[in-house]
């Protein structure tokens, strides 16, 4: 709870804050590097700081959560810190990571904003941050406890047992237990850390949905490469593993988190995917199949091209196993490859959606947010649009209409 001392610092400092926290940012993450460099080796994604979505990420969170407080002090924001819990869990963030976050973040804050900062504004955005801190070390412990998993050592080796090339720019690896120990149990939707080390002798770590069903002796990851473009390097862990990764190598995993999981209702289930956003949605879909579901679903799907379109076979070969199941495949060239595929952008106006359907969102920002706003237009609440994203969670932090 955010003392009413404290509340009405916050509320009267966060345009200023808010609107400083991307030099916040980009001076704390400066300066902790440049004093702990190690922090770089295994835990932060240097991609993701390079094209400043980690910085994004950070600053929106932090003034999403005093948004939220100033709201409602006495509760928190379930949505934003379950996202960010889980991330942290599979990453094996600890509790002493916080402080050393605390330490450089304020020092940050001060040098931004220099006298602005008094010792009563220092100590009410002392309170939002260990308020924020401590409902996330909570819910991170719980996470652990239930995985039965040891943050300081999260990590497990896997066998590629198969390597599948699924597009020219998409492959999948099929893996399982080095040691030969049990599958972890998993659900579906939910995904696992990549923990690689890069040719520097750095490690990275990237985050993957898995592909296939929750239950059997293996696991399946599928991995686009990312070209690099003008704003953005190549996804660094992505193309190290389609470059080098091959059949009876090993890969280091976390075990299986993520919120955004398939839940056990009967509602109608649109899975609603772009690109490479296919991936956890097609994990669904073996669960639905695995467990004879008669759920009615509904599997839309937009890409480049059929030949662009990953797992599209696994795809159309799941849906004819549910009794109650169709899709609908959206591509922007070469559409008559595909029976029954429309050609353009995902446009939802010519189909009849179930108005009280359960929706799952996967794909990049501006697909998912254009959307999201048709299938609020049709008539779906916006409490039914669950989405998932792959890196720092830029919807949350910049806040959802």
């Amino acid at each position: 709870m955010l003392s009413p001392e404290s509340a009405a610092v916050v509320r009267a400092t966060l345009p200023a804050v808010g609107g400083a926290l991307d030099e916040i940012t980009t001076r704390f993450y400066g300066m902790m590097f440049g004093d702990q460099p190690e922090l770089l080796d295994g835990m932060f994604n240097r991609g993701n700081q390079a094209n400043g979505e980690q910085r994004q990420a950070l600053a929106g969170s932090i003034a999403g959560f005093a948004q939220a407080l100033l709201a409602d002090p006495d509760a928190r924001p379930d949505a934003l810190l379950s996202r960010i819990a889980h991330k942290h869990a599979a990453l094996g963030v600890t509790e002493d990571q916080y402080t050393i976050v605390h330490k450089y973040l304020f020092r940050a804050i001060a040098d931004v904003l220099g006298e602005a900062v008094t010792p009563e504004v220092a100590g009410a955005w002392d309170e939002v941050y260990w308020l924020m801190a401590g409902a996330l070390i909570a819910r991170e412990a719980r996470l652990y406890q239930e995985a039965d998993v040891d943050p300081r050592h999260p990590w497990r080796q896997w066998t590629v047992v198969e390597r599948r090339e699924e597009t020219p720019d998409v492959v999948s690896f099929l893996v399982r237990p080095a040691d030969g120990s049990p599958v972890p149990p998993s659900r579906a939707g939910q995904y696992v850390s990549v923990r690689v080390e890069m040719p520097d002798g750095i490690h990275q770590l990237r985050q993957y949905s898995l592909s296939g069903a929750p239950d059997g002796e293996l696991r399946r990851l599928t991995v686009k490469r990312v070209a690099s473009v003008a704003e953005a390097p190549e996804g660094e862990v992505s193309n190290h593993l389609h470059r080098t990764v091959k059949a009876g190598d090993e890969l280091t995993l976390s075990k299986p988190f993520g919120d955004v999981v398939l839940d056990d209702a009967d509602a109608p289930l649109l899975l609603v995917s772009a690109g490479i956003g296919c991936t956890p949605m097609v994990g669904m879909l073996e669960h639905l199949a695995a467990t004879d579901s008669s759920r009615p679903v509904w599997v839309l799907h937009a890409d480049r091209a059929p030949k662009d379109h990953a797992l599209r076979a696994d795809t159309r070969r799941l849906v004819e196993q549910l009794p109650n199941a169709h899709a609908e495949f959206w591509y922007e060239e070469d559409a008559d490859g595909e029976a029954g595929a429309r050609t353009g952008l995902m446009i939802l106006d010519e189909l009849e959606l179930p108005a009280g359907a359960d929706v799952y969102l996967c794909g990049s920002l501006p697909f998912m947010r254009a959307v999201r706003s048709q299938l609020l237009q049709a008539g779906i609440p916006a409490r039914h649009i669950r989405y998932e994203v792959f890196g720092p969670d830029l919807w949350l932090a910049h806040a959802e209409d």
